[in-house]
């Protein structure tokens, strides 16, 4: 498992002292292990940065995304009130990762709804799919004091907010030693549901690319291995490079 850059491959050499990188455990598949990383580390650091605490209400704007349908469940596991966007299709999704309430975007206002439910603010707004100059416009829906986490791009310009109560931090993935561990172990556990939309041959990549950005995804879209080369080897170790005995780069066969 790890956290990277770059075109797809067969096969991907690293530097062993990579911070996100770890050993995939025997018990979780590799389709499994690719979808957690880049997701799982932002929804981590989301977690971090908001301090969320037990009995706080989080809404969460783009739940059903790669993102969303990590962070979901670790708002649950947290004891966190989860409301999560989500057209009709994917109400049973959401509530299954832990949303305690939905609200259909495309049937209605996601702020005026939310502020309808709750007239004093909810305590926090995680943003994970609307753009930078939507915000000023969902910080109505947060209480006074409450914290806005945003996860898109571009970070909007200190100033942005007229409000001097709420707290506004724009955080990407960030990785910690042991990390990938605690995802992997979650998963292992059953406490960070499997949340992979659509597989894709390798071949079949760019098709993968082109839906990613045309379509509606729900959770991960995982680009495997040709049936013929599809997990040749299911060990989890890292093997040295052949030649390379003294080489720092590692790969996983």
């Amino acid at each position: 498992m790890s956290l990277t850059t770059g075109a797809m491959a067969e096969y991907a050499v690293l530097d062993a002292d990579t911070p996100a990188l770890t050993h995939r455990p025997p018990t979780l598949d590799a389709e499994r292990a690719a979808a957690l990383p880049v997701s799982g580390l932002t929804a981590l650091s989301l977690l971090r940065e908001g301090e969320v605490q037990p009995g706080e209400t989080v809404l969460v704007i783009g739940a059903t995304g790669g993102v969303g349908s990590v962070l979901v469940p670790l708002l649950a596991a947290a004891k966190a009130h989860v409301i999560a966007t989500a057209g009709a299709a994917d109400e049973d999704h959401v509530r299954r990762l832990g949303a305690d309430e939905v609200i259909d975007y495309l049937a209605a206002d996601v702020v005026a709804e939310a502020s309808r439910r709750y007239p004093d603010g909810v305590d926090a707004v995680v943003n994970i799919a609307l753009p930078a100059n939507r915000l000023i416009e969902v910080s109505q829906a947060i209480r006074r004091g409450g914290r806005l986490m945003n996860a898109t791009g571009p970070a909007p310009e200190p100033g942005t907010y007229e409000r001097d109560d709420l707290t506004m931090d724009t955080i990407y993935s960030a990785a910690r030693p042991g990390d990938l561990d605690e995802l992997a172990a979650r998963a292992n556990d059953g406490s960070l549901p499997a949340a992979i939309g659509r597989r894709y041959r390798l071949d079949d990549g760019p098709r993968a690319y082109r839906e990613l950005v045309q379509h509606h995804t729900r959770g991960k879209l995982i680009v495997v291995m040709n049936e013929r080369n599809r997990y040749r080897n299911r060990t989890s170790e890292l093997c040295r490079i052949p030649g390379q005995a003294d080489s720092p780069g590692l790969r996983y066969r």
